[in-house]
């Protein structure tokens, strides 16, 4: 339930005058920068969540899709454990092009719509996505093309803004030639996320969440934005999930 006391959060947060921009703009924007962002608390809080969620099983000799992956920042993990394959979606040319600096011999897609209608069914075993989630606008679409790009056994590991913190009024911001700008963030509960991939077969393996407090303030001081930390102590920041859809084939 909205009470009184969250609203009048929500509306304060939303007035600050920076400026929301479509995610494609800000990452190709955001690109140059991305990788040197040293105390970005989502970034660390990432981290430190995602490999508490990746296991060598769902990675070793699998066909792995990462979508929304950036500058790859977990690819190197990833790799690690010896994928089959390992694709990079993003909506980003910017991102994609920092990625295949880093990784020469990356295959990567850009995503232009949320239907992968170049991609064939059952191509891929896992999915991870981190941090990408909420700049989806059709989150059930996308999840439905998801669960028609993986396989009959699948997993799907994802990572994001909590959607109570965005639907309160969290941002993600990140500064370019010296101004804030914010992402555009699409409100999606993580029960709506559980019902559609449920009713593809899924079910959560596990599922982990780091809520804002004291061991976090560091983060917002250093901003100057402790203002911002006490309006937002408490919420969950980021949760992780992981799923797992059994067919009885692979």
């Amino acid at each position: 339930m909205i009470t009184t006391v969250k609203n009048f959060i929500k509306q304060r947060v939303l007035k600050q005058s920076i400026a929301e921009i479509s995610s494609v703009e800000a990452y190709d924007l955001w690109s140059k920068s991305y990788d040197a962002q040293p105390g970005n608390l989502m970034l660390d809080l990432d981290e430190y969540l995602f490999p508490k969620l990746l296991s060598t099983e769902i990675i070793k000799h699998k066909a792995v899709a990462d979508i929304g992956c950036g500058t790859g920042r977990h690819w190197q993990r990833i790799l690690d454990k010896h994928p089959f394959s390992l694709t990079g979606f993003d909506v980003s040319e910017g991102m994609l092009k920092k990625l295949s600096e880093k990784f020469p011999n990356a295959h990567t897609y850009k995503i232009i719509d949320d239907l992968f209608l170049d991609v064939r069914d059952a191509t891929f075993n896992t999915i991870v996505s981190t941090l990408t989630i909420a700049h989806i606008p059709n989150i059930e679409v996308a999840l439905k093309a998801w669960c028609r790009i993986l396989k009959p056994n699948a997993d799907i590991i994802i990572t994001d803004f909590h959607p109570s913190l965005l639907a309160y009024g969290g941002k993600r911001t990140f500064k370019h030639n010296n101004t804030s700008l914010a992402v555009q963030n699409f409100v999606h509960s993580l029960s709506s996320m559980k019902n559609i991939l449920g009713e593809n077969g899924f079910i959560v393996i596990n599922e982990e969440e780091i809520k804002i407090d004291e061991t976090l303030a560091h983060y917002y001081i250093n901003q100057n934005a402790l203002a911002v930390y006490e309006q937002f102590k408490g919420f969950p920041a980021i949760y992780g999930i992981h799923l797992r859809r059994n067919n009885g084939t692979k």
